[in-house]
């Protein structure tokens, strides 16, 4: 199925150094995937988002910039932040109810891979491995997919091509995964709060890449650095640092109060959001080479008051209010020259576009 909606694009501010392109303008929710998965084919011939137009999340693409936008799903129990697009642009994968599928940006068409047979699917709560991210490998070969069941969760492997799944590891807590980008055989999770970064291969042989130094140091927010086989992470509130994965050597990056910060192609530079206080979107040169140099003022709610103080996980989860569609959660575009951001300045979360000058 497919069914088109009225361009709502509009520019809401253009300088020398940027352009801001506010995408939707629905009074409803809408966000991008999440900032370390794509939003555009490898081609850009779509942008994809989500929207709550309809009064459940579904799928969207906008096929250039001010055309319709176009409405891919019709599912009443769509995993909003499972959604993540092939790079060849043939497929955006989701998981919906206790079925994982897929849909063709082409004509609508959607197709059942697998059936998990888990009632909870994800854990409880609004952050991490209560999310539901999902992952894609750069050849688009496999899908990796955590599913809750009962006290462990497990690690589903989708074979697209052959469309066969199985468990593949089973661990207490798999939360944002995420396939390397130079090797289609590892994939990096994040494991409990208080012992957060670790990678498994294809095969479910997993190991903890790095240990947090102390009890209060908040590791969180970890992406892969295209081109580099390391991982960033965020040392919340203090800055950004490097896991060489060979070593598991760790170097500091910046100071820079990096939130979210996801690299661009060639692992060059990093767009990011800011919180406590919010400084707006900055771009990082990865390199050292530069300072951060602000990008836009995104003006999100960014709502998550246990970011304000110290690690609160020490003693097992908390229940924190933090809608992640209030988060800005930026990335860029395959081609690095936009990046995509979530703001609910309106007082509705809508997506937008900025092209850098």
């Amino acid at each position: 199925m497919t069914i088109l909606h009225r361009p709502e694009s509009r520019i809401i501010d253009a300088s020398d150094s940027v352009t801001i392109r506010q995408v939707t303008d629905h009074p409803s929710i809408h966000h991008h995937p999440f900032f370390f998965v794509d939003a555009w084919d490898q081609a850009m011939s779509f942008l994809l988002l989500i929207s709550h137009r309809t009064g459940t999340p579904q799928i969207y693409i906008e096929r250039a910039p001010g055309d319709d936008l176009i409405q891919l799903t019709e599912e009443p129990a769509l995993a909003e932040w499972s959604v993540i697009p092939s790079k060849d642009g043939r497929w955006i994968y989701f998981v919906a109810g206790q079925e994982g599928k897929r849909v063709s940006p082409r004509d609508g068409t959607v197709e059942v891979l697998v059936r998990f047979g888990s009632k909870e699917m994800r854990e409880a709560g609004m952050v991490g491995a209560a999310m539901g991210t999902t992952a894609l490998s750069a050849c688009g070969c496999y899908w990796a997919v955590p599913v809750k069941s009962g006290r462990i969760s497990q690690f589903w492997l989708i074979d697209t091509e052959r469309q066969t799944a199985g468990v593949f590891l089973e661990t207490p807590t798999i939360g944002h995964p995420q396939f390397c980008p130079d090797d289609d055989d590892l994939v990096l999770y994040a494991g409990p709060m208080t012992d957060r970064v670790w990678v498994t291969d294809r095969a479910g042989n997993a190991r903890r890449i790095h240990e947090r130094a102390h009890d209060m140091q908040w590791i969180t927010h970890e992406v892969w650095r295209p081109g580099h086989r390391s991982v960033l992470f965020v040392d919340w509130p203090n800055g950004l640092g490097e896991i060489d994965l060979a070593t598991g050597e760790v170097r500091p990056i910046t100071e820079f109060p990096v939130w979210h910060g996801a690299p661009d192609a060639t692992g060059t530079r990093l767009i990011c959001d800011t919180n406590f206080p919010d400084r707006g979107l900055h771009l990082l040169d990865l390199t050292g080479q530069a300072p951060a140099r602000f990008q836009t003022e995104p003006k999100a709610s960014s709502q998550g008051a246990h970011w304000a103080g110290p690690f609160p996980y020490n003693n097992g989860p908390v229940k924190v209010y933090a809608p992640q569609h209030t988060h800005p959660h930026p990335r860029f575009s395959p081609d690095g020259s936009q990046t995509v951001f979530t703001s609910d300045q309106s007082g509705h979360a809508q997506v937008y576009v900025a092209t850098l000058g």
